[in-house]
């Protein structure tokens, strides 16, 4: 396939390729040969997932703007043919790298480091004797051969289940002659299955495929039948959901409607191997619904993803990261209460060096101090079996007013929050819904509490969520404060989330959708101004996404103005930096590490009154004008020299730092011959120290 011939660049880079972009740049962690090897792997398998995403959502919206023959939609003014297109090219490269990577240097290289991936050409006899135990008595049982007649059609494939298309020769037991069958295999079955240690060569860890498995013993189900071929395919869906804001009347009926639907939405793409024949190629396509353009033949598993299941082998500590303690802030390693200690002080956490454990001893000192009144808490993704959840439980069932605002419409993890405000509510929590078309994506925290007579709010305010896993790979900041003001604020935001009535003015937090964005604007704007006025002006932003077309203009602006702007941008970036006459003093970079960035600070110079926000809201459109997110400034100085000291420690990373050029590529830094700076490996060796002292 030819590259695409795109429109010449204007002033904004397409959302939808800058996001593949950030693809690209994990999938270099992935071959970078410094990184441990199962970290590698890892990155590899992240890659397939995001991949996963980005089909079911972006390129699902994508192919129905085709369908419908719908106009350029984005400020970048592609259609979404064109954008289709350039996609489909990069893609096609993208998967080659995957799987060449893969077959050519990761499994070889695990397998000298004793993680083999055996194929069935290197099974012993002892080997294959017990996999074919393991198919008779773990497999077959579950699985359901199929053929195909006008009675029995071609089934409902499950979104990005593994399935084989099978060709056949022969009759069947009515005679009927048969040419193609399906094995679907259950998703409860392991993908990847580990030998017995006596059936592995000393101090080695041996896994085989279950696709192996299967395909190995596929003429088992179709007794009678020859079996001439068994090719593995995955089918991508759509999974957009669409909650129509002015005929719903019960967002969870609605929801638990959609959510079984999505399993089986419009296909979007298909990824079969590549031995597969073309006319079973053909023949899948057909039924799908699908062109050539929509699929992808692989050399090696159709889901990656599965691999990650043997990513954290404990034993292989020389083939994976380093572990590190997490540590706590010094204003919190006494024998406190928690809320002793913030009567006193406030306190910035940094994740994933700090732990997150602060948080939820806050959360249960809550819950089970009767002084306690009233706990109120935003949630969006919490994970599985979460601490969180269960100290609000405890709170509730403890007689405590407990508030809980949780978004439903959190992508993929809409089934698990339903199930979650049923459990809270069983408790006896009051449970809000997020508003439709609104999504809550605010992370609050608010205790009332009694003392001396009087009611004290206390707070916690982050950048990301309150999940107590990702808070050890996902970088962020939290925020706990006894602030008056900023406990009034907290308070009347979540008034206004369970009342929907108006906030009223705030004196420590910007809220979307309404004060957010002009306060940016106005901050941008008055750097502008300094500029002009030949007053030293700087801008510095920390976040995962910059893609709103008016903050972009904005920053355009200033930077004619001579404002000197610097933008960690982790992901998505529509702006284009470094362009002669309209961003020469904008630089952008992206950071991709061991942990994901995740973290979001703006600075201001603000002419020497220098002015720090962290937020739960990066710079697009729909954090800006279709979700709750929060923004609260930092203004103890002690914290404000620790997010200057950070933001710095980002701008001189030459190790996982990435430069976006004007045309939307991006370029490695590399130390050259200095010293080699990686913000992550530093903070990881500030933390060490910490420990040590």
């Amino acid at each position: 396939m030819d590259a695409p011939i795109l429109p010449p660049a204007d002033r904004y880079i397409n959302r939808e390729l800058s996001m593949l972009e950030f693809g690209k740049r994990v999938l270099a962690q992935a071959q970078d040969a410094d990184i441990p090897l199962l970290e590698r792997l890892r990155f590899l398998c992240i890659t397939c997932t995001n991949f996963d995403e980005f089909f079911e959502i972006r390129v699902a919206a994508l192919k129905q703007h085709m369908e419908v023959g719908a106009l350029a939609q984005g400020p970048d003014k592609l259609s979404a043919s064109q954008i289709f297109d350039a996609l489909r090219f990069q893609m096609l490269g993208i998967v080659k790298q995957q799987y060449d990577l893969l077959n050519t240097k990761l499994l070889p290289q695990l397998a000298k480091a004793g993680v083999s991936f055996l194929h069935r050409n290197d099974w012993t006899d002892d080997q294959r004797r017990w996999l074919s135990d393991y198919f008779d008595e773990q497999v077959a049982p579950v699985l359901t051969p199929l053929t195909f007649d006008p009675s029995r059609p071609f089934p409902r494939i499950l979104n990005k289940s593994l399935n084989f298309i099978v060709r056949l020769r022969g009759k069947d037991a009515f005679g009927r002659q048969r040419h193609r069958g399906m094995v679907q295999a259950p998703r409860s079955l392991p993908r990847i299955i580990r030998l017995p240690e006596h059936l592995s060569s000393p101090g080695c860890d041996d896994f085989v495929f279950l696709s192996t498995i299967i395909r190995v013993n596929v003429d088992r189900l179709f007794p009678g039948l020859q079996v001439e071929g068994c090719y593995p395919f995955r089918v991508t869906r759509n999974s957009n959901l669409y909650v129509d804001d002015e005929e719903v009347s019960d967002l969870v009926h609605a929801l638990e409607g959609q959510l079984a639907a999505s399993r089986y939405g419009a296909a979007v793409r298909l990824e079969v191997s590549h031995e597969c024949p073309g006319d079973l190629q053909e023949f899948l396509l057909d039924h799908f619904g699908l062109q050539e353009c929509d699929m992808y033949l692989v050399d090696g598993p159709v889901n990656l993803n599965r691999l990650a299941t043997v990513c954290d082998i404990e034993h292989r500590p020389e083939l994976l990261y380093e572990p590190f303690t997490q540590g706590l802030p010094s204003e919190l390693l006494g024998n406190e209460n928690i809320f002793s200690t913030l009567s006193k002080r406030n306190v910035l956490l940094h994740h994933p060096y700090h732990s997150f454990a602060p948080v939820i001893d806050f959360i249960a000192t809550a819950a089970s101090d009767p002084d306690v009144l009233a706990i109120k808490q935003t949630l969006y993704r919490t994970g599985p079996d979460s601490p969180v959840v269960d100290h609000l439980v405890a709170a509730a069932r403890a007689g405590k007013e407990v508030t809980v605002i949780i978004e439903l419409m959190a992508r993929f993890e809409e089934a698990a929050n339903i199930s979650l405000a049923n459990r809270l509510q069983e408790a006896g929590a009051h449970v809000v819904y997020g508003l439709v078309g609104y999504k809550t994506h605010s992370k609050m925290l608010l205790v009332v509490r009694r003392e001396n007579e009087k009611l004290v709010r206390y707070v916690h305010l982050g950048t990301g969520n309150y999940h107590h896993g990702t808070t050890r790979v996902y970088t962020d900041y939290g925020y706990l404060s006894s602030s008056k003001r900023l406990g009034e604020d907290v308070h009347k935001v979540f008034m206004q989330l369970t009342s929907l009535t108006e906030v009223g003015d705030l004196s420590r937090m910007l809220i979307s959708p309404f004060s957010l964005f002009d306060a940016l604007l106005e901050k941008i704007n008055r750097e502008s101004d300094n500029a002009r006025s030949g007053k030293d002006a700087r801008i510095i932003a920390k976040i995962n996404a910059l893609s709103d077309p008016q903050i972009i203009d904005a920053l355009y602006a200033a930077s004619q103005a001579g404002v000197k702007i610097d933008l960690i941008v982790r992901g998505i970036c529509s702006l284009r930096p470094g362009v002669p006459g309209l961003s020469e003093n904008i630089h952008v970079r992206s950071i991709v590490g061991r942990f994901l960035e995740h973290s979001r600070i703006y600075y201001f110079l603000n002419n020497g009154n220098d002015e720090y926000y962290c937020s739960s809201a990066d710079w697009m459109d729909r954090n800006l004008f279709r979700r709750n997110e929060s923004c609260f400034e930092i203004r103890q100085k002690r914290m404000k020299l620790q997010l200057r000291d950070d933001l710095d420690l980002f701008l001189s990373d030459n190790c996982q730092a990435w430069i976006l050029h004007g045309d939307g590529s991006y370029e490695r830094l590399t130390p050259g011959g200095g010293e080699a700076i990686s913000a992550q490996s530093r903070f990881l060796e500030k933390l060490a120290a910490a420990s040590q002292r």
